[in-house]
């Protein structure tokens, strides 16, 4: 756990559908089709008011790209909103930091937008997208430190989710690592 800036983060090693928070973050596809991962976990609990929405959304705008969220109601989670980020599918070598950095910008900027108190993460892109979660997670803490550091006193609770407790000691490290 840490804090600073009015802010708290922390590492839930558990199923982020059942975070009671006003956003949880999806790591989502392009075409919000949440058929793996945490996409489909979020859809299978929400209901299929966060699909009717996604498909809507994506008629609307087009697919989503790098650098924009798309947001749905939460369905039946705890939650009040999902915001939908797609992050990257992982390139040794490749540009993949900045993407996924970009990916929990834009996700922490419309929680912001959304005027929520709580937000929690999942280990965005480290699922079949391939990022090596020890890399992943540490891009995550780092770009969520940042942020919080630009924009102090935004959020009260930051929580950062991992589905299985190798991804949830990774987040952990990453935090000591930033000397949080």
């Amino acid at each position: 756990m840490t804090s600073g800036s009015d802010s708290i983060v922390t590492v839930v090693e558990g199923d982020i559908t059942g975070q009671d928070v006003d956003v949880i973050v999806n790591a989502a596809n392009a075409k919000l089709l949440h058929g793996g991962g945490v996409a489909a976990a979020i859809s299978r609990a929400g209901g299929p008011v966060i699909d009717e929405e996604s498909r809507d959304w994506v008629v609307a705008n087009g697919p989503v790209g790098p650098g924009v969220a798309a947001v749905t109601s939460a369905g039946d989670l705890a939650a009040g909103h999902v915001v939908h980020v797609v992050g990257p599918v992982f390139v040794p070598d490749g540009d993949s930091e900045d993407k996924l950095r970009r990916a929990v910008t834009t996700a922490l900027d419309a929680a912001l937008g959304l005027e929520a108190s709580s937000v929690a993460l999942p280990a965005i892109s480290a699922g079949i997208y391939g990022y090596p979660p020890e890399e992943a997670t540490l891009v995550i803490a780092t770009e969520v430190a940042a942020w919080l550091g630009e924009h102090p006193g935004s959020f009260t609770d930051v929580r950062l989710v991992a589905f299985g407790a190798n991804t949830a000691d990774a987040f952990r490290s990453a935090l000591r690592t930033l000397g949080s």
